[in-house]
């Protein structure tokens, strides 16, 4: 008799070891692979830190151009004129991708059936999946060959525009897709229609995931250099007009400072090598603006955290 009534305690005590065993294995997998990810992480954030910041911080680097410092061999000057650059591109993009985007989410989760919704899930598989290069090319052809247009930072928003687009309308639609249908359900029952259901219940629930994505959506663009490349060319002075002339960015300020940085110094010896190169003023520049740039893209993330916590509605 106590052997029967023991069994099953001790099965369960037996199976109860192996299931904490099975998640103490898992706890220290999934640990030992988040640390490894954030060792090339920390190593890329350490070294743009440690190399740029320097430059970054002098008070001439939020207020100055690059008209007097070209040269490799000449210190000081700003990234005013990039900066500016990637605010109006980036704005641009966005003040365009934002609502198409999102606007092509709420069809395909709301209203989309048939054909059509199969069309437009297909063309947003294939721009998701497009390079940026391709994107630039397009843009190229259309404007700048068939219209004879000449070189102008719109043209740069309007590639980056197909590079945004696809990230925008996918992360709208899994954020829609996760508001509950009772939602939807109830306002019907309410006699409200389902054009104000989804302005006025389904878009504000999703809010904060439609947000995360419109970040993610500038994040990925805001980097983009092929674009800046094809369509756009250097300035070293400021440029506010994005219709007429050369437009600075910061991943072209970065693409122009490189060439002074590698090709310097390699003629004669090693030593030779390393006293221009720590002499090359082109390096601590191009560190520095993609220091900038990284935190250009950390506080647009931290201001849509605190709009998205600030929402009066809660997922």
């Amino acid at each position: 008799m106590t052997l029967a009534a023991e069994t099953p305690t001790t099965a369960f005590a037996s199976n109860l070891r192996a299931r904490r065993t099975k998640n103490n294995i898992a706890t220290v997998v999934m640990t030992g692979c988040f640390l490894v990810a954030l060792v090339p992480l920390i190593w890329l954030l350490w070294t743009v830190i440690s190399r740029g910041w320097r430059v970054m911080v002098h008070a001439d680097w939020f207020s100055q151009d690059q008209r007097l410092t070209q040269d490799w061999r000449t210190p000081g000057g700003g990234a005013l004129h990039a900066i500016i650059g990637t605010l109006e591109q980036v704005l641009v993009c966005s003040l365009i991708s934002v609502p198409v985007g999102v606007l092509a989410a709420v069809y395909l989760v709301e209203y989309g059936t048939g054909k059509l919704r199969s069309a437009v899930t297909f063309m947003v598989d294939i721009l998701t999946g497009v390079p940026s290069i391709v994107a630039a090319l397009f843009i190229y052809l259309i404007f700048i060959i068939e219209f004879g247009a000449g070189f102008a930072g719109i043209y740069v928003s309007l590639a980056l525009v197909l590079l945004m687009i696809p990230v925008i309308v996918r992360t709208t639609e899994e954020m829609l897709k996760l508001v509950p249908n009772e939602l939807r359900e109830a306002s019907y029952a309410l006699g409200v229609p389902k054009w104000k259901t989804i302005a006025k219940i389904v878009l504000p629930t999703a809010f904060s995931g439609i947000l995360t994505g419109i970040v993610l959506g500038v994040a990925r663009v805001a980097g983009e250099t092929a674009p800046a490349l094809i369509l756009v060319q250097y300035s070293a002075s400021r440029n506010s007009n994005l219709l007429h002339g050369n437009q600075a960015s910061l991943p072209l300020f970065i693409y122009s400072q490189f060439p002074n940085y590698a090709n310097v110094g390699s003629k004669e010896n090693a030593f030779t090598h390393v006293k221009e190169v720590t002499n090359n003023y082109a390096a601590g520049r191009m560190w520095a603006a993609a220091l900038t740039l990284i935190l250009l893209i950390a506080l647009l993330n931290l201001v849509a955290r605190l709009i998205s916590r600030r929402s009066k509605v809660s997922n």
